[in-house]
């Protein structure tokens, strides 16, 4: 009977623990400001990490393959600038940016893959945030040529919170039809609490064309995850196990006052 029931009692630890392990990983990058104007100081710090935005809970995340900003139809390697950071003990990555132009900022990040062994899944998260500089609004739509990216349908800033957002799931450069889209809130400060785990990851359905349309309700930062499985496996001690390539977007909403 002893053994039954401590059998059992494993048993619910081990569930417990696929559940913690069930919540969405989010590649992040996010600005300081996502609108710069005029009268504003024009460097942005840029903080770049893998996280589960809603739990606040960190992964460590190696430095990137590639990070960079399209401005101005031109793509600039801002790689050797990040700065290792530590964030709650695990490692995250910065870097400032000095505004020198008017125009949209498209950011972008390629991480290093992440071996989940949760999943025994690889994950790599194609990450982009636009940030808008000194007034002229132009690239925000832009396409970087990722393995995978939302292209905004909806102008990625100056948002209320309640605004509806849309955008297009785009894999090796088409659209992915009925793609399946995770949607959670950054909870920078731990306040939200969720009710059930469902509250924790939105999640909704891109249409035939790859289009996907969602309504934020709080003022902050929100991020868009569109997932899918790459054509190719990679090694992990010995095996060969699925990638998990996403495509990443995020947006700043404020509340109207």
């Amino acid at each position: 009977m002893k053994k039954n029931m401590f059998q059992a009692a494993l048993v619910v630890l081990i569930m417990a623990a696929s559940v913690s392990f069930s919540w969405a990983h989010f590649g992040m990058v996010i600005p300081s400001d996502d609108i710069v104007s005029k009268e504003d100081n024009k460097k942005i710090v840029l903080q770049v990490q893998f996280i589960h935005p809603f739990e606040g809970q960190y992964m460590n995340m190696e430095k990137p393959k590639a990070f960079g900003v399209l401005d101005g139809g031109e793509k600039t390697d801002l790689l050797p600038t990040l700065k290792k950071r530590e964030v709650k003990g695990f490692t995250t990555w910065e870097t400032t940016y000095r505004i020198r132009r008017p125009g949209d900022k498209v950011f972008f990040v390629e991480p290093a893959p992440y071996w989940e062994p949760a999943e025994e899944t690889y994950i790599i998260h194609y990450t982009k945030v636009i940030v808008n500089a000194l007034g002229l609004e132009d690239g925000w739509d832009s396409e970087l040529g990722l393995k995978t990216e939302i292209v905004p349908l909806t102008r990625p800033y100056g948002l209320w919170a309640g605004n509806v957002f849309q955008g297009v799931v785009k894999v090796d450069g088409k659209p992915a039809p009925h793609a399946e889209v995770e949607v959670e809130y950054y909870n920078e400060d731990g306040k939200i609490k969720s009710p059930a785990e469902p509250y924790i990851t939105q999640v909704i359905k891109a249409d035939g064309n790859g289009v996907f349309t969602y309504a934020m309700p709080k003022a902050g930062w929100w991020g868009f995850a569109a997932l899918s499985t790459a054509g190719y496996k990679l090694e992990h001690d010995g095996g060969e196990y699925p990638v998990e390539i996403g495509a990443l977007l995020w947006v700043r909403t404020r509340e109207m006052k």
